[in-house]
């Protein structure tokens, strides 16, 4: 159930669970955001800097490329520095996969078929099954198999799908069932028809997203548009938002697309109006300025800020604390969808700001209390939060 009205209800696919790493993936588990890092794996003290920050950005999993040597060498350091399991990204070499496993990588990304001879494929599972690693089977349309380019013609759903189960089969066949699937496109019509088709076939879990989507703007839009077609439809149990932009801001927008589905909770929503000539504030900057104050905050809240009293008072009664643009340079606090008192516009931020902070306290005290008397808490647990 993804909200608490019938036309919020989202029926997610039944897939089997693997686990990444302490992150369960498929079943009941809370689709993951994942992200992938951009710095020289090499580059130990980089590369955990910006897993640091996707951290605080709240990622669940991050992969890291790992195509020499000085790589996997350097990936016993920051799996030891940081607080979220890593996927180690394996094209075609084979020892890479293994060094990683052994250097605690929490699963590997490759595709069976690329790694070589059947020996070196039943190397690199054993390495996975006495490291305790999963396994991602990525397909990507820009890379699909020589057999079936010359089958198909051209990059299609069918072709994705079969060059999944190809991959698949090879795992399974070597005993091998804790893995996930991908099947990417940069096309969304592509991608979207390729992941639908193979969750009918299926159960193993999915990793869903649109690969190489694009710029910060223009990426959030094809990325929103195709993984949130999947996700509604129930299709989807780890994703990443692909962008030509920090790790961090694809995290931020993969989360985003989740609360906006009522798939996850985080930290504040502000449902905002774009504004026009009716504003009694400048709700652009407010709603700027508000983002980056309440940006630390990771209990969930609704915050709607909208700049005059045709739509404020009711947007108000759906979120916890509310603003509607008044007169007079005042305007009107919602608490809990009720009228509650005005604030100057001059002091309007920093009093917005104290009275979410003071919120988030109650909340988190109170949950606080109810888990020490081992009452079920008030909060879901945000980082496995549905």
């Amino acid at each position: 159930m993804s909200g608490y009205r019938p036309y919020q209800y989202i029926e997610r696919r039944k897939s089997r669970q693997i686990h990444v790493g302490k992150v369960a993936v498929g079943g009941d588990a809370p689709v993951s955001v994942q992200t992938m890092t951009n710095t020289l794996t090499s580059d130990a003290q980089a590369t955990i800097e910006q897993i640091r920050r996707a951290e605080l950005a709240g990622v669940d999993i991050v992969r890291v490329s790992c195509p020499d040597e000085e790589s996997t060498a350097a990936l016993s350091e920051i799996v030891r520095e940081v607080n979220v399991p890593i996927v180690a990204d394996i094209h075609f070499h084979y020892k890479r996969a293994i060094e990683a496993a052994k250097a605690g990588a929490a699963c590997l990304r490759i595709n069976p078929g690329n790694i070589g001879s059947a020996e070196r494929v039943r190397e690199v599972v054993n390495a996975a099954k006495d490291y305790n690693c999963s396994i991602r089977i990525g397909v990507n349309a820009g890379s699909l198999e020589k057999h079936l380019l010359e089958k198909y013609g051209e990059p299609n759903p069918d072709a994705l799908v079969e060059s999944a189960l190809e991959h698949a089969k090879i795992l399974e066949d070597h005993d091998f069932h804790e893995f996930k699937i991908s099947v990417k496109a940069s096309d969304v019509f592509l991608a979207v028809a390729a992941y639908q088709q193979l969750a009918d076939v299926c159960d193993h879990p999915l990793h869903i997203g649109i690969t190489e989507a694009g710029s910060r703007r223009a990426g959030t839009v094809k990325s929103s548009i195709g993984l949130g077609n999947l996700l509604w439809a129930g299709v989807g149990d780890t994703m990443r938002v692909s962008l030509s932009a920090e790790p961090e801001e694809e995290v931020l927008v993969g989360w985003d697309i989740l609360k906006s589905l009522g798939l996850r909770h985080r930290g504040i929503k502000i449902i905002s109006c774009p504004s026009c000539a009716r504003q009694g504030f400048n709700v652009i900057q407010t709603v700027q300025t508000l983002e980056d104050r309440l940006a630390h905050i990771k209990t969930p809240l609704t915050l709607s800020i909208i700049g005059c009293v045709v739509n404020g008072p009711g947007e108000a009664l759906m979120t916890d604390i509310g603003v509607t643009g008044g007169g007079s340079g005042r305007h009107m606090v919602y608490s809990a969808g009720k009228q509650d008192h005005t604030v100057a516009a001059d002091s309007m931020i920093e009093h917005i700001v104290e009275l979410v902070e003071e919120r988030v306290a109650g909340i988190e005290a109170e949950d606080a209390r109810q888990k020490a008397a081992g009452v079920a808490p008030l909060l879901p647990d945000l980082e496995t939060a549905k």
